[in-house]
C-alpha cells in the first residue's frame, strides 16, 4: 500500500442520500471556512464553538474566514478538557446559541477537538429541535474519528457519552495545518485511532502503518493526509451501512469498551487522554481474544508491540497513578452503552484487520482476564 503524491484536498464522501457530507483534508483549509460555509447555507449566521487553547491558534482564522465571506459570526470558548462535556456547559452553550439568535437556517461551528465536537454537536441537535453545524476538527483524533459519522454526546457520572443524539454535521473541514500545532502527546493520542482502522478492518493499511509511522509522526505532510483519508474512508463506509450503530458500526468500539473504563476510573481528567484509554482498551481487547482461543498471541502482540512503539499505553500499570481496581473496572464496564440485556458485549479478533462484535461476553472471563493484567509487572 503505497501513500499517493498530492497537492490538492482530499476529499471523502459520507454517503447518506439528502444528509450526505463531505470530509475535505488537506492543509490552510480554516482559511476557506467562510467560503464553504457560504456555498452550503447563503445567509445564515454562524456560532463558533472553541475552547482556550484552540481559540489562542485558530479562532482568529476562523473568524477572519467568516467575515471575508460575510457570515456573521458569534463565539463561546469553554474551557479545555473532557470536563466541558457536562449537562453544565451544555445548559451554558444552549442560552448562549438563542441569545445570539441563531435560527434554524443557521449553523453551530465546532472548532476544536473531540470535546468540542462532541458538545457543539450535541447543542446543535437540540437547540430549536437541531439545527445545522459544521465540524472542524484540530486535533488528529477528531479528524480521524469523532468528527465524522454524526454522535454527538455529553458525559454522565455514570460513564462517557451516556447522554448524547445522533446529528450529522453538513461538513467536515480537517484542516492538516493544525496539527503542527498539537502536543506530542495528544498526536499520540489521535494516532491509537487511526491504528484502529487497520486493526480493525484494513490489514494492509495496518502493515503500511508499521512502515510509515516514523513519517507521520515526524510531520510528513503526504503520509499525514493518506492516513487520515484512509481512516475517514472507513469510518464513512460504516457509518454508511450502519449509521445509528444497530449493527457493525459498532466495530468502532474497537478498545472502547475497556477504554472508557479506564477513562472514567481515572475521572476523564488528563491523567488519560481518550486516544491513550483507547490504545489500552486495544492491546487488552487483543490479548483477551488471545486469551480466549480467538486469534494466535503473536497477532496480538504484533498489536500491542506496534502502539507500545510509538509511545501509547499498553498495559494497566501504564496509567498514571495507578490502575483502578477490578471492581472498579468490571462497575463502569456494566454502563457501556453497547451492554444489552445486562449482558456484556465487546470488540474482539479474529486476526489483524478481523475484528467482530461479540454478545454475551461472560463476566467471570472478563474478571479472570482483568485480575490477569493487573497482577502483571
Amino acid at each position: 500500500m503505497t501513500a499517493p503524491v498530492r497537492l490538492d484536498p482530499t476529499t471523502v464522501k459520507v454517503s447518506l442520500g439528502p444528509r450526505s457530507y463531505d470530509i475535505v483534508i488537506g492543509r490552510g483549509l480554516i482559511g476557506s471556512l467562510g467560503a464553504r460555509i457560504h456555498h452550503l447555507r447563503p445567509g445564515a449566521k454562524a456560532f463558533v464553538v472553541t475552547d482556550d487553547n484552540v481559540a489562542r491558534l485558530h479562532l482568529g482564522a476562523a473568524e477572519a474566514a467568516l467575515a471575508a465571506a460575510g457570515v456573521p459570526a458569534s463565539r463561546m470558548v469553554v474551557p479545555v478538557g473532557e470536563a466541558s462535556k457536562s449537562f453544565r456547559m451544555f445548559e451554558q452553550l444552549c442560552e448562549a446559541v438563542i441569545a445570539a439568535r441563531i435560527e434554524r437556517g443557521d449553523l453551530v461551528i465546532a472548532l476544536g477537538g473531540g470535546v468540542i465536537g462532541d458538545l457543539a454537536g450535541f447543542v446543535a441537535s437540540a437547540v430549536r429541535r437541531g439545527i445545522d453545524y459544521v465540524q472542524v476538527p484540530t486535533t488528529l483524533l477528531a479528524q480521524v474519528d469523532s468528527s465524522v459519522g454524526g454522535k454527538t454526546a455529553i458525559n454522565s457520572i455514570h460513564g462517557k457519552n451516556l447522554v448524547g443524539a445522533f446529528h450529522q454535521p453538513i461538513l467536515v473541514l480537517a484542516d492538516t495545518a493544525a496539527l503542527d500545532t498539537l502536543p506530542a502527546r495528544e498526536f499520540r493520542a489521535g494516532y491509537a485511532e487511526v491504528a484502529k482502522y487497520g486493526l480493525l478492518g484494513d490489514a494492509a493499511f495496518f502493515t503500511w502503518l508499521e512502515a510509515n509511522r516514523q513519517d507521520i509522526f515526524s510531520g510528513g505532510n503526504l503520509a499525514r493526509e493518506y492516513a487520515i483519508a484512509v481512516s475517514c474512508r472507513a469510518k464513512a463506509a460504516i457509518v454508511a451501512r450502519d449509521e445509528r450503530e444497530t449493527g457493525d458500526r459498532a466495530l468502532l468500539n474497537l478498545g472502547h469498551t475497556f477504554g472508557h473504563a479506564l477513562e472514567a476510573a481515572c475521572g476523564f481528567s488528563d491523567r488519560l487522554l481518550h486516544g491513550e484509554a483507547v490504545a489500552a482498551g486495544m492491546a487488552l481487547a487483543f490479548e483477551f481474544s488471545a486469551r480466549q482461543g480467538l486469534l494466535p498471541a503473536a497477532a496480538a502482540e504484533r498489536a500491542v508491540r506496534h502502539l507500545a512503539e510509538v509511545g501509547l499505553p499498553t498495559r494497566l500499570k501504564d496509567i498514571p497513578g495507578g490502575a483502578p481496581s477490578v471492581d472498579r473496572l468490571m462497575e463502569l464496564i456494566a454502563q457501556d452503552k453497547k451492554v444489552k440485556r445486562g449482558l456484556l458485549t465487546f470488540i474482539l479478533a479474529r486476526g489483524i484487520g478481523s475484528a467482530f462484535v461479540e454478545n454475551g461476553v461472560s463476566r467471570d472471563d472478563v474478571r479472570a482476564f482483568l485480575v490477569e493484567k493487573l497482577a502483571e509487572r
